[in-house]
């Protein structure tokens, strides 16, 4: 059977997960013995340490379950060198209805963070831009109207 993909992700954002997956499990034991404490308590259904204890241990473990299954379906797409814009691009664009520049590297969904110019190649923008090369302009098709972008430059991704 055909392994499933349900993301792609930069070399950068694999690792991210995999240092979230390692502090997570450094942080596991402190949380049970914390539970294991607050049970020495006594009564448990008043007891708000055992609850707290017992809720932030919960979390954690789900937690680690959604990150290993990120990674488990996860594909690490090495970033492309050449003209075209793929996962990994740094991409220089020039919005044509206000003239706004900004530059954005193209990355997988779970990376996504526009504020630190993380752009995910699945939103419709992503979409617009991959595959296109510098010069072209593009129209966006976005749930609030179109817009059109022109790809001022694109720089090969860093090496990872």
């Amino acid at each position: 059977m055909a392994k499933i993909y349900f993301q792609e992700m930069t070399p950068t954002g694999h690792q991210q997960l995999l240092d979230q997956v390692a502090a997570l499990k450094k942080e596991r034991p402190v949380l049970i013995a914390r539970l294991k404490a607050a049970r020495a308590l006594g009564d448990l259904s008043e007891n708000t340490e055992y609850s707290s204890a017992k809720r932030d241990l919960r979390h954690l473990e789900s937690r680690l379950r959604y990150l290993d299954k990120q990674l488990k379906y996860a594909k690490v797409v090495a970033p492309a060198a050449g003209k075209q814009i793929d996962l990994g691009s740094r991409v220089s664009l020039e919005f044509l209805d206000d003239h706004e520049q900004v530059t954005y590297q193209l990355v997988g969904r779970m990376e996504n963070d526009l504020a630190a110019g993380k752009l995910a190649f699945d939103s419709p923008l992503g979409k617009a831009l991959r595959h296109q090369v510098a010069g072209t302009v593009v129209t966006v098709s976005a749930p609030a109207g179109s817009y059109r972008v022109k790809i001022v430059a694109v720089n090969p991704a860093p090496t990872e």
